[in-house]
């Protein structure tokens, strides 16, 4: 199964919720009825509505019964649906060290058609190198078993394939000057790290930018964040904002839209893609 068709599950799933919730919603339902209805608990309405959990097929059929939907066609269409977002992604086999709360971030990920990035800290997972993803694993998680280590750093560089499939996704990322300034490793893990940032630009569905110091104060003051977008027309685009302990979903329109100006500031900004492998082919001379 690639990337993209078990990513379609996270998407069939968010998209199977989201057409139950406008239903609920147009028969003047409320979710403690809905779940009533299922055996269920209001909260595990507004997990199924946002696409958290898998759905029981009985359920559905319960739902669409009680929000009134008979015609055959359209209830095995979303039953169909059902089916597909149930289907197990690729990344299920590492969840010793995937977080629940990232599962759901893989699986957009991997079914997104444009991924915009902007990041501070260090380089995107998507853009680093085995070297550098161990470096930054092993520091973020002092103590943990080697094993541990390299399960977190193969399920990184798995990720990774997103970007080079046959399917790939538009990939525009914004990397801060910080983040290519910041040492993780040795000097070789660092200049081994910018050459593969330099070739990665290069690819056609990748558009790499830097944002220097020398510009001053910019639009990502309030730290990374990544926007993503989907080929489905009735799926909205999603922010994602990674905390310590867990993540934000954003695709409320109007807070999308704070992002989508702040992005397209960053773009704007920043040097361009030549500009920018410049940049970084300076910054690997004095590695």
């Amino acid at each position: 199964m690639t990337a993209t068709e078990s990513g379609g599950s996270v998407v069939r799933r968010i998209l199977l919720g989201s057409q139950l919730r406008r239903l609920r919603e147009s028969r003047g339902i409320t979710r403690e009825a809905a779940g009533y209805s299922i055996r269920a608990s209001e909260s595990k309405i507004s997990r199924l509505e946002l696409g958290r959990v898998s759905f029981k097929a009985r359920d559905v059929e319960d739902l669409l019964t009680l929000y009134g939907v008979t015609d055959e066609t359209e209830r095995a269409a979303l039953l169909g649906l059902v089916r597909e977002a149930n289907l197990a992604g690729w990344w299920h086999s590492y969840g010793d060290v995937l977080p629940g709360w990232f599962q759901t971030y893989i699986g957009l990920e991997g079914a997104a058609s444009l991924i915009r990035i902007y990041e501070v800290q260090f380089i995107h997972g998507l853009l680093q190198t085995e070297a550098y993803a161990h470096a930054v694993v092993a520091r973020g998680m002092r103590g943990a078993p080697e094993a541990e280590i390299d399960r977190r750093v193969a399920l990184r560089l798995e990720r990774q394939k997103v970007l080079v499939s046959e399917r790939a996704p538009r990939f525009h990322a914004v990397l801060d000057e910080a983040a290519l300034r910041r040492p993780y490793g040795d000097r070789a893990v660092m200049r081994d790290q910018l050459k593969h940032l330099i070739e990665m630009s290069e690819r056609p569905n990748i558009t790499l930018q830097v944002m220097p110091f020398s510009f001053g104060g910019h639009a990502g003051e309030s730290g990374a964040f990544t926007m993503l977008r989907f080929p489905e027309s009735d799926l909205s685009d999603i922010v994602y904002l990674e905390q310590m302990t867990g993540a934000l979903y954003i695709d409320k329109r109007e807070e999308v839209a704070q992002y989508e100006r702040a992005m397209e500031r960053l773009h704007a900004d920043s040097p361009g893609p030549e500009e920018s492998r410049d940049l970084l082919r300076g910054l690997l001379q004095l590695t």
